[in-house]
């Protein structure tokens, strides 16, 4: 087996912004593991909230990470692997995807096969519209015409209110509010008491990480559920934010492999957590590895690979709104034939 990367530079259709940024592309890195005719892809796209860079990535890679002698086994390897990933979580995510897509292809069988998943409930997913100016918002809604739910970014003082009214002149679909941590309670409690008039699913991330008690403010004077991001990392925040919360938005981004988000989903639903599937800005590789997991979650936010015009693979597609799995062994991935000089 032989372990290569490269870097690939996404372009979006519209600058993606946030509460606390705006971005017009993204650096990610791909991760191959070549065995003979068999190639197991994984894709990193580190966030800067998270401390987590191209930059480190590729340091590590071109430094530190060095395969078993023994590649027979995808547990061994990954056993091997991960401590040389220094704690990088899209590093690791990104290891993940390339093992089970390599192992998935040598055991002719799909990694939803190989996890266990239950795909026949494939839920909706969401397309975000993000921050931007608001004479943008028209076209927007018009290019998310095929997805039954919009997700919307919010958490800019003074326009939150105008961006949710421009966003209903044009249509009264189903709205998920993402505040990325751009709220205070008294902000929050206030409009969210707007939005349970203007058919909004949940709010998501309304206060920075670890304001655990005005979360549990909020979710016991708001009608609408409130959903963890950044207070979501992996499954051992879980216990100790499941008071504060309705339900968590998993990433592997965040969580670092498929195994632990399989294992989010389980000890969410063991706290009577609703959960959400999402993803960063990613190519197919990471949606179509995230997606593996989205036939037992209650909604789904994979929509990284659609805000971006230079994708180099073929995989997860969506069809009437809804997550439709490449059949395909491993992750089911195939190359643009612009692109294949990547690998």
């Amino acid at each position: 087996m032989e372990l290569s990367f490269t870097t690939h530079r996404i372009h979006l259709h519209h600058t993606f912004g946030i509460s606390r940024s705006a971005n017009d592309w993204y650096d990610i890195v791909y991760v191959y593991l070549k065995d003979h005719d068999i190639v197991g892809r994984g894709e990193a796209a580190p966030s800067m909230r998270y401390n987590e860079s191209t930059e480190q990535i590729l340091f590590i890679l071109k430094h530190k990470v060095k395969l078993p002698e023994d590649c027979s086994n995808r547990e061994t390897i990954w056993n091997h692997i991960l401590p040389q990933l220094k704690g990088t979580k899209a590093l690791e995510a990104a290891f993940s995807m390339a093992l089970w897509d390599w192992w998935g292809q040598k055991c002719g069988q799909t990694i939803y096969e190989l996890l266990e998943m239950d795909t026949h409930k494939m839920p909706l997913t969401s397309f975000t519209i993000a921050i931007g100016e608001l004479d943008e918002i028209g076209q927007k809604v018009a290019e998310a015409e095929p997805y039954a739910i919009l997700k919307v970014k919010l958490g800019t003082p003074g326009m939150d209110r105008e961006i949710i009214n421009e966003i209903r002149r044009h249509t009264d679909k189903l709205i998920r509010v993402d505040a990325n941590e751009g709220w205070d309670l008294e902000t929050a409690v206030e409009f969210c008491k707007w939005l349970a008039d203007q058919n909004i699913e949940f709010v998501e991330q309304p206060f920075p990480a670890n304001q655990l008690d005005d979360t549990a403010s909020l979710k016991e004077k708001s009608s609408l559920d409130i959903y963890a991001d950044e207070d979501s990392l992996n499954s051992a925040d879980i216990p100790g934010i499941a008071h504060a919360f309705d339900g968590i938005n998993i990433k592997l981004m965040k969580c670092g492999s498929l195994e632990e988000g399989k294992r989010m989903i389980n000890l969410a639903k063991f706290h009577g957590m609703k959960i959400m599937l999402g993803c960063m800005v990613e190519s197919s590789v990471g949606i179509t590895a995230a997606a593996q997991l989205a036939g037992e979650v209650d909604a789904t936010d994979l929509d990284g690979n659609l805000l971006i015009n230079n994708d180099p693979y073929r995989g997860v597609i969506v069809q009437n709104g809804q997550i439709v799995l490449p059949t395909g062994k491993g992750l089911g991935l195939s190359v643009n034939s612009e692109n294949e000089n990547l690998e």
